[in-house]
């Protein structure tokens, strides 16, 4: 076929595109979504301009001294310094733990949901649109996967691979993709039926181009939600596991390794050393479910209220 006719032809069976501004007016019009992305713009800002923004680099040893270990909420150092949040048992600012340790929960949380949201995707497509015994094989591969408990899979990765936040990401990486791939495959089965897909066939159109075209652009949508979700779920996984022992090394901050590092001082009344931490983990994750609760919405019209 001529290239030419081809792309006008692509374009006649394409499905009309989606309109942005819309949308964002819609995304912002509920006070519950505003709120989750002031939160969220704080919790970013916050992270990215943690070297300028914190009072201290809380690893690095040069800056801390013994002598401030752990200092109640509204103290001041030795040297003057305030510390508004307190200090934990090296002495390190807990403002300043929480943002440096916002950047890893961050880092693992969205790079997990996004090679994840890759790799499910893209095997998720190739199984509905070629089918046959690769659609059986990649499906039943996927419910083997859905049939291990996420925390589960995560321990025993990592119980072989030891910590740290990259291991941590692929452990969240090998749980998570088989959602993407059961959620691309659905949808994209509903638009292989459909007229648009089998006049692409008929003209010959390779299949890449079909897929990359027409059958993924409508399949962002539930996968934009979805990985929206993960990466507060990533964020919370890796909360739990360094909680554990698990995840981020101790030369890592991270919130879930802040919160661990005060448990043994809560019986001592020492409540402020993974307090904050566990608040900062509580406002970054309802913030991101909030977001994410509105893109549902909006990107499905059918379930908005």
């Amino acid at each position: 076929m001529d290239p030419k006719l081809a792309t006008v032809a692509e374009t006649i069976t394409a499905p009309p595109p989606r309109r942005i501004w819309p949308a964002i007016r819609r995304f912002f019009a509920a006070p519950a979504a505003l709120i989750g992305a002031i939160g969220l713009i704080v919790v970013l800002g916050a992270a990215i301009f943690a070297p300028l923004l914190s009072p201290q680099d809380p690893y690095d040893l040069m800056q801390l001294d013994i002598m401030d270990s752990r200092l109640p909420p509204g103290s001041e150092s030795f040297a003057g310094v305030p510390y508004l949040l307190g200090t934990d048992g090296q002495g390190r600012d807990i403002l300043s733990g929480i943002m440096y340790g916002l950047r890893t929960s961050l880092i693992v949380g969205i790079a997990s949901a996004f090679a994840a949201a890759l790799i499910g995707t893209t095997l998720g497509l190739m199984a509905a649109y070629l089918g046959g015994r690769i659609e059986s094989f990649l499906m039943r591969l996927v419910d083997l996967q859905l049939s291990f408990p996420t925390i589960l899979m995560a321990l025993m990765v990592l119980a072989i691979l030891g910590n740290g936040v990259t291991n941590v990401v692929l452990a969240i990486i090998i749980a998570e993709w088989a959602t993407y791939a059961r959620t691309a495959r659905g949808t994209a089965l509903v638009e292989r039926e459909k007229e648009y897909i089998e006049a692409a066939r008929c003209l010959r159109i390779p299949g890449y181009r079909v897929l990359l075209r027409h059958l993924l652009p409508n399949c962002l949508a539930p996968i934009i939600v979805i990985a929206t979700m993960q990466v507060a779920r990533a964020i919370g996984l890796e909360a739990t596991l360094s909680f554990l022992g698990l995840g981020a090394s101790v030369t890592q901050p991270s919130l879930g390794m802040l919160i661990a590092n005060g448990y043994q001082y809560l019986l001592s009344g020492l409540y402020w050393i993974s307090f904050f931490p566990g608040i900062a983990l509580l406002i970054t994750i309802v913030s991101i479910n909030l977001v994410g609760d509105r893109l549902r919405d909006v990107l499905n019209p059918r379930n908005a209220r």
